[in-house]
């Protein structure tokens, strides 16, 4: 394979610097949830987050495709482990860190995703040829998911600490044998700020050929940005595609960020290590996911891949509504983390296979713009009080679930099309 010893290190980035990012990500929103308890002002932070990034996101379209994607990679780990550092200092010195800089961690760390991950996927198409694509998506997302993994185990004894040296990981009591300290927020930041710092060491040392010669588009920005919606607009099925197999992300990130605390904490009646459990057993998912979707492929074409995963995901999301059993819980988590990465693999597939690399950024703008606008508005709707009030909350899981089977539709209809 082209490039290997560049997508190992870009693989190794991307691990290490998403391992404290996860860990972050978890525990603001449980910050919001049980030591503040006001999910309602983090939902509504979360919703303004989400809607500027739309203005964000077009931008950054524009900006992988024009600039060198290592360049874009090290300013984005530099900017984070600024931020990220500068808001752990001040939480050192006060010993305690301000509402706004919590949530300014929070946006900033939103705004890094919506560069860093079309940077990564455009980046590793950039470095390998079409017959490795799914194999790259794969790694990729074996890369992220195992770090995953790790992630939640370590934001489950962080976020609650340890009592009488015995820890609840998984639903399985762990004997420690010594007592581990919950962690401050600021203790999870700097942690999170080395790591972009790391990442960003790292990505100095890629080196790197294209895989293929394509012409660098060097107009304004919104040429630039007509362009991509120029491409999608002639060619209506990958516009169909690209957004509704996106869809299924849509629900992932509510669920993750907004819903899961308040269904953990409000309906499970459960602490920080199930919250955190049911990241690892999502990540769990998504890692043998990982591993055997290009196996699966041998067997069945992507597009009637993703619209399996879409409806066992709608199954499992109504599913959660009507149970209240931690097990179960567990396992539907496991489920929809497989649900979730197996068609982002084969999704970002699909689309390498139809949108040249010089335009995968601008296209992809487009598709995370609708994305973040249907978004904000289930943000929007799931932040009123009545879902923050006992288990009211699942009823956001349900609607969520309608929404995914709604989303499949499409795909079911134009099938035959779509498999060209």
């Amino acid at each position: 394979m082209k490039n290997k010893k560049a997508l190992t290190l870009l693989f190794i980035a991307n691990a290490i610097s998403g391992f404290a990012q996860g860990v972050s990500m978890l525990a603001i929103p449980w910050y919001f949830t049980t030591e503040l308890n006001d999910p309602g002002a983090f939902g509504t932070m979360y919703a303004a987050v989400t809607f500027l990034t739309i203005f964000w996101s077009l931008y950054c379209g524009t900006l992988v495709d024009r600039f060198p994607r290592k360049n874009i990679f090290l300013l984005s780990s530099l900017a984070g482990g600024i931020i990220l550092a500068a808001v752990a200092s001040c939480g050192y010195l006060t010993s305690s860190i301000p509402v706004l800089l919590v949530m300014l961690v929070f946006a900033a760390t939103m705004f890094n995703y919506n560069i860093h991950y079309p940077t990564l996927y455009a980046f590793g198409q950039e470095l390998t040829t079409k017959e490795y694509y799914r194999k790259v998506t794969s790694y990729i997302e074996i890369m992220g998911q195992s770090t995953s993994v790790l992630a939640g185990a370590i934001a489950a004894i962080l976020l609650s600490g340890t009592e009488n040296g015995v820890f609840d990981l998984l639903g399985i009591k762990i004997h420690m044998g010594f007592d581990i300290p919950k962690w401050n927020l600021h203790d999870i930041f700097l942690l999170d700020a080395s790591t972009y710092f790391i990442a960003f060491v790292l990505i100095l040392f890629i080196r790197y050929t294209p895989a293929e010669d394509l012409e660098v588009d060097k107009e304004n920005i919104y040429k630039r940005v007509i362009t991509g919606i120029k491409f999608l607009k002639e060619r209506p099925m990958i516009f169909i595609f690209g957004n509704c197999s996106y869809n299924i992300f849509v629900i992932l990130l509510v669920e993750i960020h907004l819903l899961l605390p308040l269904y953990v904490d409000r309906h499970l009646h459960e602490g920080a290590d199930v919250y955190a459990s049911s990241e690892i057993y999502y990540a769990l998912g998504a890692l043998l996911a990982g591993f055997g979707t290009n196996y699966l492929m041998k067997y069945v074409n992507e597009v009637k891949a993703i619209i399996a995963k879409m409806l066992l995901t709608t199954f499992v999301l109504i599913l959660s509504a009507f149970t209240q059993n931690v097990s179960l819980f567990f396992a539907i988590s496991f489920l929809i983390g497989i649900t979730n990465a197996g068609t982002r693999i084969l999704r970002v597939t699909w689309l390498f296979h139809h949108i040249p690399n010089n335009l995968i950024g601008r296209t992809g703008g487009v598709f995370h713009v609708i994305n973040i606008l249907l978004r904000s508005g289930f943000i929007a709707l799931f932040s009123i009080p009545f879902f923050a009030e006992g288990s009211n909350v699942t009823w956001a899981y349900f609607i969520c679930g309608l929404f995914v089977l709604i989303s499949a539709l499409p795909l079911i209809y134009f099938r035959k099309r779509l498999e060209i």
